[in-house]
């Protein structure tokens, strides 16, 4: 994935940063598995994308909360849908199934576009209008 500041960018630098991470564990995760050295790093780059997910979350929601986003409770419920199903990949990892982090890597991706693109995206005025940039 390559950062493109069109269709990436929530005009919230702490925000962008932190999608700026994630797309970094993404790839990393994604290099890995093209090496062939899923075994070895699977694991913690998995575990990495769920804490990463989790500390951007919370920090979108806390400026959600702080200038009194109208959608919050509908974003926060697409936070905790995506969260949901990462946690069902990561115990089917921790069960011996492989194929989880090529279908996880794959499902975050398509899912962090659509959500940044199509969601993300919807915050940026209002974030701006209150003051956070």
């Amino acid at each position: 994935m390559t950062w493109r500041k069109k269709n990436h960018t929530v005009g919230v630098k702490v925000l962008d940063d932190q999608h700026k991470g994630m797309m970094r564990v993404l790839n990393e995760l994604h290099a890995a598995a093209m090496k062939g050295r899923v075994g070895e790093v699977a694991g913690p780059l998995l575990s990495q994308v769920s804490c990463t997910a989790r500390e951007h979350f919370s920090t979108e929601e806390e400026l959600m909360e702080l200038t009194n986003y109208p959608a919050l409770a509908e974003h926060r419920a697409l936070h905790q849908a995506l969260l949901a199903t990462a946690s069902e990949f990561l115990v089917r990892h921790d069960e011996g199934d492989i194929t989880s982090y090529v279908q996880l890597l794959y499902f975050v991706r398509d899912w962090f576009i659509d959500h940044v693109k199509n969601q993300d995206k919807k915050y940026t005025g209002w974030m701006n209008e209150h003051g956070v940039k």
